[in-house]
């Protein structure tokens, strides 16, 4: 969902977070730096800029989304998942996504002179803001709960070192939906419709369709297909597969950045959260989806 600002926000403390690594940026680090302190607003930032802009300000990620009023994530979407994990449940908290890295589906702020004029028209209320689905992701044990995450794109159940078909059972709402065996499955969001899901045959699905994208991997069978869920609907997958050997292993990964190993008779639960990530965008470049498809995925190239 897409929402103009009608009131300037106040940001006040903006904070940095970044990737590791960033030494060939340091001269653009540097000038964002000089550039927010010139506009009188509070600057703290994580350790992975520590080298360049020094400790005095370095707070643990967390804490930062705690207290800033605006995130700028400095790398490529890898950074922005980072944020999600230790995303606060508040709703005035604003995500700007400036590309340091490849792709970079949520980071469409590139690093140039037009960065800071981008920044100085978000700080004086000129910008739109994406609110993205993010999912909650509970697995249980023997009935109970083991661990829990968002995820902003996806979670998906595979193989692991385990080669040979999961066997998988689905429901929807406590309704059965499908029995499979596949390679594993990966349930997404819109957001992530572009990415492993994408690669294993789901559906582009535009960020503003509140939806669920449910695709198997390699299934055994050609008619499972992948489908498109409302996102009020709770998902609740049950791996049926037991190990044969002790390192026999299933994993279900968070935005492939969390791996948790998973048993015969787990059961994960997969809802819509009540949070949002809320990604913000300086007017001039805001909603052309359609646009960024083409040069991500190099349409008609």
């Amino acid at each position: 969902m897409s929402i103009k600002a009608k009131i300037p926000a106040n940001f006040q403390v903006i904070a940095l977070i970044g990737r590791i690594k960033l030494d060939e940026h340091k001269p653009f680090i540097e000038k964002l730096q000089k550039h927010i302190l010139k506009q009188k607003r509070q600057l703290l930032w994580d350790e992975h800029l520590t080298p360049y802009l020094g400790n005095k300000n370095e707070h643990p990620r967390a804490t930062l989304l705690r207290q800033a009023d605006l995130v700028i994530s400095l790398g490529g979407d890898g950074t922005i998942l980072k944020i999600v994990r230790d995303l606060p449940k508040r709703n005035n908290l604003y995500v700007l996504g400036v590309n340091l890295g490849n792709v970079g589906f949520n980071t469409e702020v590139k690093t140039s002179e037009k960065t800071f004029a981008y920044l100085d028209d978000i700080l004086s209320g000129d910008f739109s803001v994406d609110e993205r689905l993010l999912l909650r992701v509970t697995l249980y044990r023997a009935g109970k709960k083991i661990d829990t995450h968002l995820a902003l794109n996806e979670a998906v159940i595979n193989q692991g070192n385990f080669a040979r078909l999961i066997s998988l059972r689905s429901e929807i709402d406590q309704r059965k939906m499908l029995d499979f065996k596949a390679d594993g499955v990966i349930v997404a969001t819109p957001t992530g419709s572009t990415g492993h899901s994408l690669s294993a045959g789901g559906p582009i699905v535009h960020p503003r369709v509140d939806s669920i994208i449910f695709t198997p991997i390699c299934p055994s069978v050609l008619s499972v297909r992948p489908i498109v869920i409302p996102s009020n609907r709770q998902l609740t997958i049950y791996v049926e597969t037991e190990r044969r050997y002790q390192d026999n292993t299933i994993g279900l990964t968070i935005d492939g950045q969390i791996v948790i190993p998973i048993q015969y008779g787990d059961m994960i639960k997969i809802r819509k959260s009540s949070r949002k990530m809320r990604l913000i965008r300086a007017s001039a470049i805001a909603g052309n989806y359609y646009k960024l498809l083409r040069e991500k995925l190099s349409w008609g190239v």
